[in-house]
């Protein structure tokens, strides 16, 4: 029995099919319909008689970074409606005096209260149901205080609401992240319910039509390196916020594990970001919290420092004429100038292309026209543009080792994703 396992980037889609001691890939560009990309590099790979299929995805990172997510009301101990708006009292800079805070994902208009109260020690004023304002929503954050303590209050509101908005997707603190501290319980449970219709709709849609296709329901990868079933992604899609990239850490330990290196970083440049993280005593790094898109999100997560430079990242003159490459991306849709999809804009592919560094034709058939490259580039030097953009992963490389203690002379560089080993090397040297 085969073992299958699609990886959806934001440029491009990955399979790996083993079968016994058969090993097949494919790649195919990342579709607007997710489902549809993983679907097609399953069938690109002849999958099979499949017995466990595995699955990273970006839907998520996806739907809270471009604020795709639903229509969302927050409900919170009377009092406290400023919670996700007030945060902490963190600069969003620590120099830039007025760096806006990214906006929550709740607006003010949607955070209402309700009128109870529990302590440390038990209740202090009981549950006044009568006084939880109408809501108009499509999904629903329930956080009261201290429901981490007692959650009766937050289940006899979540029942309410429920029975009010049948429809709506309603997420409870106590059941997303129940510990102390309100503001990162609220964000946390605020991005769940958000997130919740969406990826509610992309997983219960891709386990029907894998089922139509003889496949078996697959397994989401969670943000700590764990499995989920599609229903408990669906129920909380928060768990699943940096799915793809920490199936990629956890394959990074795997192959250091084999290869008999306890100690390593896993570098991983896709077409859109770098992932990097910090492998020690053959395993990867976790956190108790990371912020994603700027907003804190109080879950188990593998330890990942992200950067908006991959091999789709647009090249730019900035107002004082200096170069610089990223955060925006080509994406697989136009794509980089030499995919010859309509994309103008000029990007590292292009850079690598005019380089040398890459062949005429990559995997999956994709023919890369060179004179569009050209054409894209201009007056750019396409070797500047390489230099800028692996000072930028440098930057995220020296984050998970010299600023956290770690000598990288004594660490393996694990390069994967589109572009990572095209970069290795170069980033290796400058590491020493």
């Amino acid at each position: 029995m085969a073992i299958l396992g699609v990886d959806v980037g934001g440029t491009f889609t990955d399979a790996v099919l083993l079968d016994g001691d058969r090993l097949v890939t494919a790649k195919v560009p990342t579709a607007a319909d997710q489902a549809e990309s993983v679907l097609a590099a399953a069938r690109a790979v002849g999958a099979a008689s499949v017995e466990r299929f595995t699955h990273g995805t970006t839907i998520a990172t996806n739907a809270l970074l471009e604020r795709g997510g639903a229509k969302t009301a927050l409900v919170t101990t009377a009092g406290f409606e400023h919670l996700l708006h007030l945060r902490r009292q963190a600069r969003a800079h620590l120099y830039r005096l007025c760096e806006p805070h990214p906006e929550p994902l709740v607006p003010l208009e949607r955070c209402v209260g309700v009128r109870e109260r529990i302590g440390p020690d038990g209740v202090l004023e009981e549950l006044d149901l009568a006084s939880l304002p109408e809501l108009d929503a499509e999904a629903v954050a329930v956080c009261l205080l201290f429901s981490f303590r007692d959650p009766s209050h937050e289940r006899a509101v979540v029942e309410e609401v429920r029975r009010r908005l049948p429809a709506a997707h309603v997420a409870a603190s106590h059941e997303v992240a129940p510990e102390f501290r309100e503001f990162e319980r609220a964000s946390t449970t605020a991005a769940d319910a958000y997130l919740g219709p969406v990826v509610a709709g992309y997983v219960r849609s891709l386990g029907r039509r894998c089922k139509d296709e003889g496949l078996p329901e697959p397994l989401v990868m969670r943000s700590s390196g764990g499995v989920a079933s599609l229903e408990e992604v669906a129920a909380h899609p928060a768990i699943a916020l940096v799915s793809g990239p920490a199936a990629g850490v956890v394959g990074a330990a795997r192959i250091c594990a084999l290869a008999g290196l306890e100690d390593a970083v896993s570098f991983d440049m896709g077409g859109t970001s770098t992932d990097v993280c910090l492998v020690i005593g053959g395993g990867a790094g976790r956190a108790a919290e990371k912020a994603v898109g700027g907003l804190p999100i109080r879950l188990p997560t593998v330890d990942l420092h992200t950067v908006g430079a991959g091999g789709g990242s647009i090249a730019w003159i900035d107002s004082g004429g200096a170069l610089r490459v990223g955060p925006r991306s080509a994406g697989a849709d136009p794509g980089p100038a030499c995919y010859g999809r309509g994309g103008h804009e000029p990007t590292v592919t292009d850079a690598n292309l005019l380089l040398g560094r890459l062949p005429e034709r990559l995997a999956g058939g994709l023919e890369l026209d060179r004179d569009a490259a050209e054409r894209a580039l201009g007056r750019l030097d396409p070797k500047d543009v390489v230099d800028v953009v692996n000072a930028e992963m440098l930057r995220a490389l020296r984050v998970v080792t010299v600023e956290r203690g770690h000598d990288p002379r004594r660490l393996a560089l694990v390069a994967f994703g589109g572009a990572g080993p095209l970069h290795a090397c170069a980033l290796a040297e400058e590491l020493g």
